[in-house]
Order: C-alpha cells, then sequence, then structure tokens
C-alpha cells in the first residue's frame, strides 16, 4: 500500500477520478458525488456551462461554440484546471464550505497502478486546488479490493480486475500489497469502438454515441450468450443516405464484435499468473477473480472468463463504486492491518 492506514484515518474527503465518472466520499457521511466526469464549456466566454449527467447528455448535441470536455482519461488528470472547476461544481456550495471548515483539510485519492510521477502530480495539484492541504495517493487495485470486502490484508492471494472505460488493471494481492499486475489498454470505451464499427461496416448504420451503452445493457443477461434472442432491432442513421433506418442485428456477430478487444484481457490475466508464485496460483483456483468497475457488466464479460481461464469469476456486489466505498472504509478506520511485528532474538 503505498500510504499508512493512519495517515488515511487522518484524511476527510476521498476521490476516485474516473474517465467515467468522478464519485467522493466524505467521512462521517458517505457517498455525496457519483457523476459523469464530463464538463460543457462556452469556448466564446470560458463560462462552465454544466456538468455531470446534464453535459453528457449534451454530447453530440451541442452548437458550435459549446464544446464537451472530459478532463479524466484512463484514470489521469490532463485537464487540472477543468478538472477543479467539474469538482467544485459537483460538490455543490454547501458541501465546500463545509469542507473548508476543516483546520488542516486532507484529501485521499486513488491512482491507477503505473501511473507515473506526472499523473500522480495532476492528481494531488487538482485536489489541492480545491482547498486541500494534504493528498494521499492509493492504489485504485487495493482500494477496489478493499471495497468490495476481499481479505486483502490476509496472506492469501485475492486476484481482483477492474474494469474501467479506458483500461483494465489485473492484480494478485497478498499481506496489503500487490505481488503482481497487469494494465491493459482495453476498456469500456474499446467495446463501445467495437460495436459501432461492426454496425457501420456490416450494416452500414451509424449509432448515436449515447446509444450504444444502452444498447449493451438490453442485451445484458441472456442476450449476448447463445441461449439468447437471435436478433435484436436497433435504430440509427444510414451511412449512405443520412436517413433514420433500423436493422434486425444478430446477436452473435455482436458478440463476436465484443470478444474481439477482450482477448487483450485475457492475455493480459495471463502474464498476471505467469509471473504470481505458484503458491498463490493455486490459492486462485478455488477464488477465482473478482471483477469491479463500471465495464464489468458488460454482457457476456465474465461469462467468456470463466470458459477462457477455467477458474471462478465473480462480480462484486456494487462493482461502480467499490473504489471509492473501499476508499472511504479506509478512512473511517474499518480496515484493520494485519501487523507483522518482528521477533525478538
Amino acid at each position: 500500500m503505498t500510504v499508512s492506514l493512519e495517515q488515511l484515518r487522518r484524511c476527510h474527503v476521498a476521490v476516485d477520478l474516473g474517465a467515467a465518472r468522478t464519485r467522493v466520499f466524505v467521512k462521517g457521511t458517505g457517498l455525496v458525488v457519483d457523476e459523469p466526469s464530463v464538463a460543457a464549456v462556452n469556448t466564446r466566454t470560458g463560462a462552465l456551462i454544466a456538468v455531470g449527467s446534464f453535459a453528457e447528455r449534451m454530447t453530440g448535441r451541442t452548437p458550435d461554440y459549446i464544446r464537451v470536455m472530459r478532463p479524466v482519461s484512463g484514470g489521469t488528470v490532463v485537464d487540472i484546471e477543468m478538472a477543479q472547476r467539474m469538482l467544485r461544481h459537483l460538490l455543490g456550495e454547501k458541501l465546500r464550505r463545509a469542507l473548508r471548515r476543516k483546520p488542516r483539510l486532507r484529501a485521499a485519492a486513488c491512482t491507477p497502478h503505473d501511473a507515473g510521477p506526472l499523473a500522480q502530480r495532476a492528481t494531488v495539484e487538482t485536489m489541492v486546488g480545491l482547498g486541500a492541504r494534504r493528498v494521499e495517493l492509493v492504489d485504485t487495485l487495493i482500494a477496489a479490493a478493499v471495497g468490495c470486502g476481499l481479505p486483502v490484508e490476509q496472506p492469501t492471494a485475492t486476484m481482483i480486475m477492474v474494469c474501467g472505460a479506458a483500461a483494465t488493471q489485473v492484480a494478485v494481492l497478498s499481506l496489503g500489497s500487490i505481488v503482481t499486475a497487469e494494465r491493459v489498454p482495453v476498456g469500456g470505451e474499446a467495446v463501445d469502438h467495437a460495436v459501432v464499427q461492426h454496425l457501420r461496416h456490416q450494416h452500414e448504420l451509424m449509432l448515436p454515441s449515447q446509444a450504444v451503452r444502452p444498447l449493451q445493457l438490453a442485451l445484458h443477461g441472456n442476450g449476448l450468450t447463445a441461449q439468447g434472442p437471435a436478433s435484436t432491432l436497433i435504430h440509427g442513421r444510414d451511412v449512405a443516405t443520412g436517413l433514420a433506418r433500423s436493422v434486425h442485428v444478430d446477436t452473435a456477430a455482436v458478440r463476436d464484435a465484443i470478444h474481439t478487444p477482450l482477448m487483450a484481457v485475457l492475455d493480459g490475466i495471463g502474464k498476471v499468473l505467469r509471473t504470481c508464485p505458484p503458491d498463490l496460483v493455486a490459492d486462485l483456483t478455488d477464488k477465482g477473480i473478482m471483477m469491479v468497475g463500471g465495464s464489468a457488466l458488460l454482457p457476456g464479460l465474465d461469462q467468456m472468463l470463466r470458459e477462457r481461464t477455467g477458474m471462478p469469476v465473480h462480480i462484486a456486489e456494487r462493482p461502480d463504486v467499490c473504489a471509492v466505498l473501499g476508499l472511504g472504509a479506509m478512512l473511517e478506520g474499518k480496515i484493520s492491518p494485519m501487523v507483522l511485528a518482528p521477533l525478538s532474538e
């Protein structure tokens, strides 16, 4: 763990800045913000027009002078100023005043496992701009494992897969630390792109940007399995004529299109297991893989991993908020570390 639990207990607020959603946990209150990491700006005046869900609904529907921005990409802040403005509006004036009353405001933030010094500095500066005097950084993999109830501090292997919008992180944890980890640049956005390209090439249909994820959720359950419906009706725009058109799409073909980019995730799991000590791999035979993250609910992903790896695959109860809830549990002192005291000689 990059920071001690004692330091985290002194923090007042926990933030998970994700590429898809931003979540804020306040100590003693709970989860107060769970909104898309999107901001809409008037390019003529520089004024912030909307943030969160309303700004996300504006994607692809704005005039030229309104720009919809995502200040976070792949778990890394790429626009510090815009991220600060977005966070201030998501928190609201009342909550900001309550946080400003803290004598020395401390914040904790999640960072990807392979985040470099510049990415970590960008996260720290974003929180400092909100009034934090000190910022503690916690690995997203450890925070997510704590949030879904895995015995992270025990001397036994736990395997977690954080399925994000821009990337997927796979790791084996033991004794509160990461034994081995791998980051695969394939996430929910890559799967969305695969669906869009399949419909464009096979059916000459252009799908609206806001309709890809609802399409996948509509097919969730038995939709993209061999026992599901053979076809589904999809509405979009004809590539050639530009007119609205509806087509019946073969769900088996959509399933194949989704599975193609996910093969990279399987390779990442294989790399982690090959570099992991054999004793820990033996522990994983029964425990399997715990999936967290917003993209963990992609239809057919858990079933494909079971078939290809031969290991049990579980999806967390609330996979999208596991990281920030785990960070919040550390802030409130609900996690007790396993103390390894030196033996007297």
